[in-house]
């Protein structure tokens, strides 16, 4: 135990005083045996969590959201996909898409400026032979043509919607220049181009005369002005493009027997 003394103060003064024990006896004490062990069972505990805990680590949550953010994302996205929206098209729908679109538009031009299944063969043959047309008093529309020119093709279904309307009253005669029987009436019409078409009227004299491409209005104008009697036609020198006549001699054939 510590000693006492009494300094000037009368304060009791203590010497310290240290009783060393034995090592093995310090090794041996259950009390520290029981903390150590104690200790290392709570270590345990802390590194391996018990199963039968119901509350998630951090860890666990971590690892559980990414997985429900993906399920909602597909969710989303199956939920849009059923909802009528559908994936950008591919190359390929993009040139049916293009092509279809390219064939409708040609359709719809040529069907605004020709009639399918009207030739120059088919006005040829419905038209009045030349000598009868100058015969039967009617007015008389002659139309100088050849199966070669393209700006006779391209007017002929336009010629045969005026004919429908007017052939009660006027005569429509079609006259081939690469027919060599109508040489004397090329010169007498003064025939250079073609299509040239040349208005008479119930006499069969000359009023007028339109050659080549022009508007349909201009040639319905005049076939109008013949049936209603006129003494003139409204259109009565008009030239257009044409094709030129000169090239008949190219396809020049003989057959007298033939009015067209």
């Amino acid at each position: 135990m510590a000693r006492s003394a009494l300094n000037p103060l009368t304060l009791p003064k203590f010497r310290p005083h240290f009783q060393v024990l034995d090592s093995a006896h310090l090794f041996k004490s259950p009390f520290l045996s029981h903390n150590r062990s104690r200790k290392f069972q709570a270590i345990a505990c802390q590194t391996n969590p018990s199963p039968t805990e119901t509350e998630p680590s951090n860890k666990e949550k971590v690892l559980v959201e990414p997985d429900s953010v993906k399920d909602s994302t597909s969710q989303t996205t199956t939920s849009t996909v059923g909802g009528g929206f559908s994936e950008f098209p591919n190359k390929n729908i993009n040139r049916r898409i293009a092509l279809g679109s390219s064939l409708a538009a040609v359709g719809l031009f040529l069907s605004s400026r020709l009639d399918f299944g009207v030739s120059l063969k088919d006005l040829s043959a419905a038209a009045v032979p030349y000598e009868e047309a100058l015969s039967n008093g009617k007015p008389t529309v002659v139309e100088f043509y050849a199966d070669w020119c393209e700006v006779c093709r391209e007017l002929a279904p336009d010629i045969y919607k005026v004919e429908q309307e007017y052939r009660d009253r006027v005569n429509f005669v079609m006259l081939n220049v690469d027919n060599t029987k109508w040489e004397q009436e090329l010169d007498e019409f003064g025939v250079e181009g073609i299509p040239h078409f040349a208005f008479l009227d119930k006499d069969g004299n000359e009023e007028g005369n339109v050659v080549g491409r022009l508007p349909r209005n201009y040639f319905l104008e005049n076939v109008d002005a013949l049936a209603r009697g006129e003494a003139s036609v409204p259109h009565a020198r008009v030239v257009g493009q044409y094709s030129s006549a000169e090239s008949r001699k190219v396809h020049q054939v003989v057959d007298p027997r033939s009015h067209v």
